[in-house]
């Protein structure tokens, strides 16, 4: 068996949580389109405003900041910032091959503290809900970062 198919544990975990990551960020992309239709505003370019099939009668206020619609776009934004790193080392964290445990704690706690913070996002909780689920979602990507560099580093030396 290879580390890198789907025999090992921590791969079938790596690929369950890392679908579900870019659905996130899949979904929170629609999601802004959806408040954009719905509110009829937070356009985010001039070129928005050129009449068409969705958009037959523009008007300047559809470029100002809708709060409704913004908040899904800073969200969205929010999860560009975090999920890539995630994708990238938790792969190499389950080639590594950890404890199962470990691969479902860290990878699901991940996806689990990303959803969390939407749904503190999208319901307007304090900053401090919100940094809470950061810190977690983002402890787990730093301890995979020194899993993967402390693995390497023993098993291979520095190059």
């Amino acid at each position: 068996m290879s580390v890198f198919d789907f025999g090992n544990p921590a791969m079938q975990v790596y690929a369950i949580s890392s679908s579900l990551a870019v659905l996130k960020i899949m979904g929170q992309g629609w999601m802004t389109v959806y408040r954009m239709m719905k509110s009829n505003s937070g356009l985010a370019s001039p070129e928005d405003l050129r009449p068409g099939p969705l958009n037959r009668e523009p008007s300047s206020e559809q470029l100002d900041i809708d709060d409704y619609v913004d908040r899904s776009r800073r969200m969205h934004r929010n999860d560009l910032e975090n999920i890539p790193a995630f994708l990238a080392i938790g792969l190499l964290f389950a080639l590594t091959e950890p404890p199962l445990l470990l691969a479902q704690i860290l990878m699901y706690g991940f996806v689990v503290a990303r959803a969390c913070h939407a749904a503190a996002y999208a319901t307007k909780q304090s900053h401090e809900v919100r940094a809470t689920f950061y810190t977690l979602g983002s402890l787990a990507v730093i301890y995979m970062a020194l899993h993967v560099l402390v693995f390497t580093v023993v098993r291979y030396g520095f190059g």
